[in-house]
């Protein structure tokens, strides 16, 4: 059975705090850029070009229908080799690529949604004032929009906490990483209790900051 998960905690829990660290880091990088890239997919897919919302959708479709871990070896592995302007890139940041794009993908959707939740009505009576589409978008629409996609994007980011856990595969130091290092010392089960304990309790706390914000938004309205 080897040492207790109380003992390896004691003895190790430096290690498991700097993976906890190194998740928080990662999944708060992929939200927040994917977040900038996702905003430009979102509104990519609501204008009248098809061009762009053909591309938009296509992009989407791809990367949803698609496993991560999939994104993140062609990411590893073919990028550098395909587009040699982008060798410059580390191993760590081509993972990280892997989770922005993924991310932007989901952020997207939160984002078309959050648009589409406001009544056209009021687009239409912007319009009738003179505005161009996308002064009404970002005066009108994108504001009203706002609450709805917030709560969606914090709980994005307490997914992408999960979603990182893949990185490890990759030698990035996260969380799950910790299990492959202790893994050397022969502990094997003891490691994935501990981890899956911070995982739980991570996300848990973070769901509960996420509906307090929903409240103090829903009292707003």
């Amino acid at each position: 059975m080897g040492p207790s998960i109380i003992d390896v905690w004691l003895d190790y829990y430096p290690m498991f705090f700097r993976g906890l660290l190194g998740t928080l880091k990662y999944a708060a990088i992929a939200v927040s850029l994917g977040t900038v890239i996702g905003s430009v997919l979102a509104l990519m897919r609501v204008t009248h070009s098809k061009v762009l919302n053909v591309i938009s959708s296509l992009y989407t479709l791809v990367i949803r229908g698609t496993p991560l871990l999939v994104q993140m070896y062609i990411a590893y592995f073919f990028i550098p080799m395909a587009i040699p302007a982008m060798d410059f890139l580390s191993k760590e940041q081509c993972v990280i690529l892997a989770l922005v794009l993924n991310s932007a993908a989901y952020v997207a959707e939160i984002i078309r949604s959050g648009i589409n939740a406001v009544d056209s009505g009021q687009m239409e009576a912007a319009r009738s004032l003179g505005m161009t589409y996308w002064h009404a978008m970002s005066k009108i629409i994108m504001p009203q929009a706002v609450k709805n996609i917030l709560p969606a994007l914090a709980n994005e980011y307490i997914a992408m906490i999960k979603e990182t856990s893949l990185a490890g595969t990759f030698m990035l130091y996260e969380l799950m990483y910790t299990r492959t290092l202790l893994a050397n010392k022969f502990l094997t089960w003891q490691p994935l209790f501990i981890i899956a304990g911070m995982y739980l309790l991570c996300t848990t706390v973070l769901s509960y900051f996420v509906r307090l914000f929903e409240k103090r938004l829903s009292v707003s309205d």
